[in-house]
């Protein structure tokens, strides 16, 4: 009877001393302080860098530096440097191609003959005039062209035309035996005989005409057949074109 007794007050004891430990624990934890664990200062990290790019025959060149350096740790103490610099020295394009050269009067053929699409009459009424490359390089044409008609086939008795452009001018290669054309349309004769004009002026006939061409020099051309009948000395003319007109 005694033991149990004894048994019970030592448990009794136990327990009391049990609930005193856990009563001061939650005091400590609720009164005192928290202390935050040391977190070791991460190691320092520093980056340095830099770039050169050169090139050699470039259009452009640049170069490049730069550096910088991080220190970081727990406590979120940051420092940040950093120097930079960019310098360019522009160099001017090089241009490896050529440009072609105007056709020089000697390098063309010039040749004409009566278009198929014409106005209505009796005299030439529209030509095509066919400039052929017969040099041995590439050439270019271009423009609108001058027309005079020659007076008894003599390029030294000239009479001028006045002419109306039509159409855009564009440029035209001609590689080595390469063609182009232009068209020239004239104020067409009436009738039969001599013929006669409708603005009442006499019908003008040239053996031959002299057709110029911007920085290509003039040529002086004749009809396969006839010679060339027109009316009030005007034309109208197409610029020169890889396109055979009719």
């Amino acid at each position: 009877m005694q033991h149990r007794y004894t048994n019970g007050l030592t448990a009794t004891a136990l327990a009391a001393a049990a609930a005193t430990l856990s009563l001061a624990a939650c005091q400590t934890a609720s009164g005192a302080p928290a202390h935050t664990a040391s977190t070791p200062r991460a190691a320092a990290v520093t980056v340095s860098g830099a770039v050169t790019e050169r090139a050699a025959e470039a259009t452009g060149s640049a170069e490049v530096t730069g550096s910088a350096e991080v220190t970081g740790s727990a406590s979120a103490t940051r420092s940040v440097s950093a120097a930079s610099a960019v310098s360019f020295s522009p160099v001017a394009a090089r241009t490896t191609s050529s440009t072609t050269p105007a056709c020089a009067a000697k390098a063309l053929k010039a040749t004409a003959y009566e278009a198929s699409v014409r106005p209505r009459g009796t005299g030439t009424g529209a030509a095509i005039v066919q400039f052929k490359n017969v040099s041995s390089a590439a050439c270019v044409l271009r423009g609108h062209p001058t027309v005079a008609g020659a007076g008894n086939g003599s390029p030294q008795r000239t009479v001028p035309l006045k002419v109306t452009p039509k159409g855009k001018a564009s440029t035209v290669r001609l590689a080595p035996g390469g063609k182009a054309w232009l068209k020239l349309t004239f104020v067409q004769v009436q009738g039969e005989a001599d013929g006669y004009c409708v603005s009442g002026a006499k019908p003008s006939v040239y053996p031959t005409l002299v057709v110029g061409l911007p920085s290509a020099g003039k040529h002086q051309v004749a009809l396969d057949e006839g010679v060339f009948a027109e009316c009030d000395d005007k034309v109208t003319a197409t610029a020169v074109s890889a396109v055979k007109p009719a």
